[in-house]
């Protein structure tokens, strides 16, 4: 099975767009054109221009900062991007460019994207675009452990073929920095063709060179007679690579890891995490709210498996032992004294001290709770008290953890086999997976004195437990749980081993993990075989960062949580959106669900998520920011034009005064989108503009922390109604609507040479780069050297062309036309002084330009036409019952009238579809309907298109059905709409004419 990618992710993309345009403006490689010669200052110069030297050819920077400086605000401006005062200059590292003996500056680009989202796949594919649009070629990626080196060096082997299918089969070779093998640096720095070196971060981090440790340096810093007497790191400087840094906050968070980073003599550094620490020049920001909103990773469900405190009285835990100088101290868990009453909390003690008092005088600590010895040797540590109580590190009396965590497996069970019970019935093999995170491998695997291995408690609680479930008349459909014989393969636990091959624990970045990572990794796909008995993994460090798999839809934490960042990284191991067995991502909201099977309350484990939401994200759910607000967008063409600050301003004053927020902005409780009638008043300024009372309730809707993380009683079935099926008005409607399409695309080359050309004409002309020159007095005074600007010019930055790029070969590759079509628009145009001014950044516009009205007149021109024959010929309506979905409470309507829909609880993405479906499920004159499922699609051009709702109406005197399919907007006004929505919604129109159905949009129900 080989995972499926798609290359037309509008989020991929714009984060691709995000970092390559920040060059805009950079020629393409010298290889890329026929003869090219720059001469002048025009571009900048940072001593790169030769780009070659004795040891190798380094990539060239042929723009300045200024330029570059310019690009990046640009970029943040159109990602929304906070950025501080436009004068302000780019964060980065002022650092010495040995090769050309020069100083020079290193810029730093961040991007941050939701855990699941894609991220490697982002900074693979710009490397791709970075080498193929400019001709840069020499890459490094910087990891900060052996887990994320592996998940790397995967995802370049499952993406190779998907991006030389992309990329014309661009040459690109990768390697893994061996300390034994450093000749390979030479090839690196020498070679033509795209190189990507992949480093842990320790494999440089010491250098001593010049000092009396030298001989403790990492080897890249050692002169090598493998390299004729030179240090290796002299061919990685030759190169000037562009670095790319992943997970940054675990890399580069110290001065020696910043400078071992500069020593690699960077381009620039571009840095890729969910969680940025510094997020210098931010250009794009996928955070939690927008990845949950775009359904780009899994809704998580919380449940929580916790004892009354009344259970857990008289409670005693030995969590840690702490060696001082002087003494031994100990962390307990014990109850204490609250204005609350009696709670588990965490306190710290030493020798000779009494529970009784250090509980709060708790009745139960009264006898014998005096500490008499506290030890700290490895293996041995434990606590004794004066009533001869001895309590072992890890271990707890008077509790019921062992309960806790005997019901929380039993949970994880079920769950895993009521989501393969539910996902049987639909044929696409998608497996199922659950994750147990334990505190230490005794509780999986123990040995005996022989050295024999044995299950641990949580081994044989699992054991237990399935067999129990196995009984279950409910799951004998699932055949593998009925071949007792292979039960024990369907679990297994992943941990680092030692010298014997014995499970021993680790903290997951030591060579003793090198090997268990080797097999996860090497069995990501495998495990998603439905051939593969493996279902239940158990483990600790070796899956909490750098591994996940897209079907993990159970996670179990058997061991205590700690900071709020071990939350988040939990659940990140299962967020990525699941694939069937073709590879294929599965786009259903009802699969699409990761269940967390949490050892604390759900008040607590979301308040603890989201702190770190906040502190990591600077996303507060219940309040919303200044800038959410500010992003609100009207279309202005085919622009989205964001309403901004002072409007958004009026925006807030105005939700503030209908009592909806405070002043802070946090959402209050009258907000409540659920109850009939509600509304939202929008200021006439705004509304004028085409910002709606759905538009700003759709929003406000986002930053609800429980649109994001629900408790798992929120799900409630959606059983189907069978009896709406056999109906005669519905079975009529699916015949209608039933029948696929294929569609034909063509237009006239003599219309888009127009068209293009008259596009051309208008477009913002492109001019000659200039320098700005700002004179200024520097008044002396008592106050200190003032600045007084005296004036400001700006002149020629005379640059010269001395020789023509192929400019129709360059658009050929952009756009797939002819050369003589494109000739013919170039000569139309009138615009060939342009290309002169600044060739690149011509090339680029013009080739947008074209490609933006080829899409125009393809979409015109569309003709669809209705398959006949052949298993693809129409959509079966059995599938609308294959399985009973779960419902979220907080997105879906239960219905009055069940009798005309075939399910009680209809979900919706947005405050125009509740409305809608309100108002269907109200009107007498409408029969039935339905919105229509996600894998009811209509193959388009720019992508699939889901309508939304089929509909049977009585017409105004009632003498006979109208059957119609109607797909809901904010706007009646179609120059508001996204291009790419309102593309689908044309193709839409000619899909469904070609079946002879009446199709429109609606804003609401009253227009049907």
């Amino acid at each position: 099975m080989k995972i499926q990618f798609d290359a037309n992710q509008p989020f991929q993309r714009i984060a691709v767009s995000a970092i390559v345009d920040l060059f805009d403006g950079q020629p393409r490689g010298e290889d890329a054109f026929t003869v090219t010669k720059f001469t002048g200052d025009a571009y900048g110069s940072l001593g790169l221009g030769a780009g070659q030297s004795e040891l190798g050819l380094g990539n060239r920077l042929l723009i300045d900062d200024t330029i570059l400086h310019a690009n990046a605000r640009k970029i943040q401006d159109r990602n929304d991007i906070e950025h501080p005062d436009p004068a302000q200059p780019l964060e980065g590292w002022t650092l010495f460019d040995a090769i050309a003996n020069q100083t020079r500056f290193c810029p730093h680009f961040s991007t941050e994207m939701e855990t699941g989202t894609g991220k490697t796949y982002v900074y693979l594919r710009t490397v791709y675009e970075l080498a193929t649009r400019y001709g840069f070629k020499k890459f490094i990626i910087v990891v900060p452990s052996v887990a994320i080196r592996e998940g790397v060096l995967h995802s370049i082997d499952i993406m190779k073929e998907h991006f030389r299918g992309l990329y014309n089969n661009l040459p690109v070779e990768h390697f893994v920095y061996d300390a034994k093998r450093v000749n390979r640096l030479r090839q690196f720095a020498t070679s033509n063709t795209v190189q990507i070196l992949i480093i842990n971060i320790d494999a440089f981090r010491k250098n001593f060179t010049g000092t009396e440790d030298e001989h403790k340096s990492n080897v890249i810093f050692k002169e090598s007679d493998k390299l004729s007497g030179r240090q290796p790191i002299e061919y990685v400087q030759a190169a000037r690579p562009i670095v790319i840094i992943d997970e940054p906050q675990s890399v580069d968070t110290t001065e020696k890891s910043q400078d071992a980073i500069k020593a690699l003599n960077p381009l620039c550094t571009l840095r890729y995490s969910a969680t940025h620490k510094n997020p210098y020049n931010l250009v794009y920001r996928l955070d939690p709210i927008r990845a949950f909103d775009l359904k780009l990773v899994k809704q998580i469900v919380v449940a929580s498996v916790r004892a009354d405190e009344d259970a857990r009285y008289g409670y005693i835990r030995l969590d840690e032992v702490i060696p001082k100088a002087k003494s031994v101290k100990a962390k307990l868990s014990v109850h204490k004294q609250s204005p609350k009453g009696p709670k588990v909390s965490s306190i710290l003690v030493g020798q000779d001290d009494d529970l009784h008092v250090k509980s709060g005088e708790m009745a139960v600590y009264k006898d014998g709770y005096v500490i008499t010895e506290i030890r700290s040797e490895p293996g041995d540590e434990h606590i004794q008290f004066a009533n001869g109580l001895r309590i072992n590190l890890g271990k707890e009396v008077g509790g019921v953890q062992a309960d806790e965590q005997r019901v929380q497996i039993r949970l994880t069970i079920q769950k895993h086999l009521d989501k393969e019970l539910m996902l049987h019935g639909l044929g696409r093999g998608i497996k199922v997976l659950s994750l147990f995170f334990i505190d230490r491998v005794a509780n999986y695997r123990t040995y005996d004195t022989d050295g024999y291995s044995m299950p641990g408690p949580f081994a044989r609680i699992f054991d237990e437990e399935l067999a129990a479930m196995a009984q279950k008349e409910k799951y004998k459909p699932l055949t593998w749980l009925q071949d007792k014989a292979h039960l024990e393969a369907v679990h297994n636990g992943y941990f680092a081993k030692d010298g014997k091959g014995k499970l021993k624990d680790s903290r997951g970045d030591t060579q003793a993990d090198d090997e268990v990572y080797n097999l996860i990794m090497t069995e990501k796909e495998r495990l998603l075989s439905m051939d593969e008995p493996l279902r239940f993994l158990f483990s600790h460090s070796a899956l909490r960062e750098g591994w996940d798999n897209p079907n993990v839809f159970q996670i179990c934490t058997l061991r205590e949580m700690g900071s709020e960042q071990e939350r988040r990284q939990t659940i990140g191991r299962g967020l990525r959106l699941p694939v069937d067995s073709d590879g294929l991502r599965v786009m259903d909201d009802s699969i699409n669900r990761l269940t967390v099977i949490a050892n604390e309350g759900y008040a607590a484990f979301a308040e603890a998520l989201q702190k770190e939401y906040e502190r990591d994200c600077g996303v507060t759910f219940g309040k919303i920011p200044m800038t959410a607000l500010s992003r609100l967008s009207v279309m202005d063409g085919d622009t989205e034009k964001p309403i901004g600050r002072d409007k958004a301003e009026l925006l807030k004053a105005a939700l503030v005064e209908q009592g909806l927020l405070d002043l802070d902005g946090r959402i209050l409780p009258t907000f409540d989108p659920k109850r009939p009638g509600f509304r939202i008043v929008v200021p006439p300024a705004l509304e004028s503009e085409g910002i709606t009372s759905a538009d700003v309730i759709d929003l406000l809707s986002k930053y609800r922390m429980e649109r994001h993380l629900q408790q798992d009683k929120d799900e409630r079935p959606n059983p189907f109604n069978k009896q709406v099926l056999l109906s005669p008005d519905f079975k009529d409607l699916w015949d209608k609507i039933k029948p696929r399409t294929r569609y034909r695309i063509g237009f006239s080359t003599d219309e888009l040479v127009l068209t293009a050309a008259k596009a051309l004409k208008e477009m913002l002309a492109i001019k000659k780069p200039v320098v700005h020159v700002d004179e200024a007095a520097l008044p002396v005074g008592g106050g200190g050297v003032g600045t007084r600007m005296i004036g400001s010019s700006t002149m020629d930055g005379g640059a010269t062309v001395t020789a023509i790029p192929d400019i129709i070969a360059y658009l050929q590759e952009s756009t797939g036309l002819t050369r003589h079509s494109l000739a013919m628009i170039i000569k139309r145009s009138e615009t060939m002084q342009q290309f002169i001014n600044h060739p690149q950044r011509y090339l680029d516009q013009v080739a947008a330009i074209i490609n933006k009205e080829m899409a125009r007149l393809i979409v015109d021109g569309i003709e669809y036409e209705r398959i006949m024959v052949g298993p693809d010929a129409e959509w079966e309506m059995h599938r609308l019952e294959e399985s009973e979905k779960l419902v979220d409470y907080l997105t879906s309507l239960k219905v009055d009238h069940p009798d005309k829909t075939p399910y009680p609880y209809i979900e919706y993405d947005s405050q125009v579809e509740l409305e809608f479906a309100r108002k269907m499920d109200s009107r007498e004159d409408i029969v039935v309907f339905v919105k229509l499922p996600k894998w009811f699609k209509v193959d388009t051009p720019v992508g699939t298109y889901n309508p939304d709702w089929a509909i049977v109406k009585n017409d105004e005197v009632g003498e006979k059905k109208l059957y119609l399919v109607r797909e809901t907007k904010g706007t009646k006004d179609m120059n508001k709409v996204r291009p790419d929505e309102r593309d689908k919604i044309r193709c839409g129109e000619k899909h469904f004419e070609a079946l002879g159905v009446d199709y429109a949009y609606a804003v609401s129900g009253d227009e049907i």
